[in-house]
């Protein structure tokens, strides 16, 4: 009987703290997320200052020492993400650059919004 009443409070125990490790997990991801993109947003806009004109991948950033290296993406755990490139303002032959990174992870934090759209 004692063995019982012990199993099913580890039991209880277990099934409230998993559910708060699992969020807590999400949230520390989310953030990293944040942080990863904001890091690069953050390189790109340097390089264009230092350079002139914009980087033309995540890969020149890293050869130019403007990052460390490619970031991983929590969410995928890859180090792929979306490239966007426009028209270079700073170009006089109208070439395009790269000009921010999105995540290609699929799913939308708690409150909705999209990881691709951070």
């Amino acid at each position: 009987m004692e063995l019982a009443i012990a199993m099913f409070i580890l039991i209880l125990l277990i099934s409230i703290a998993v559910p708060t490790y699992q969020y807590t997990v999400q949230r520390a991801r989310e953030t990293v997320l944040k942080e990863n993109l904001f890091q690069m947003r953050k390189a790109i806009d340097q390089f264009v200052a230092d350079k002139g004109r914009l980087p033309s991948s995540i890969d020149e950033l890293v050869e130019k020492k403007y990052l460390r290296e490619r970031p991983i993406d929590p969410m995928t755990e890859k180090d792929e993400w979306q490239e966007i490139f426009g028209e270079d303002p700073n170009s006089p032959d109208r070439r395009t650059g790269l000009v921010d990174v999105r995540s290609l992870a699929e799913g939308e934090d708690e409150t909705g919004k999209k990881y691709s759209d951070y």
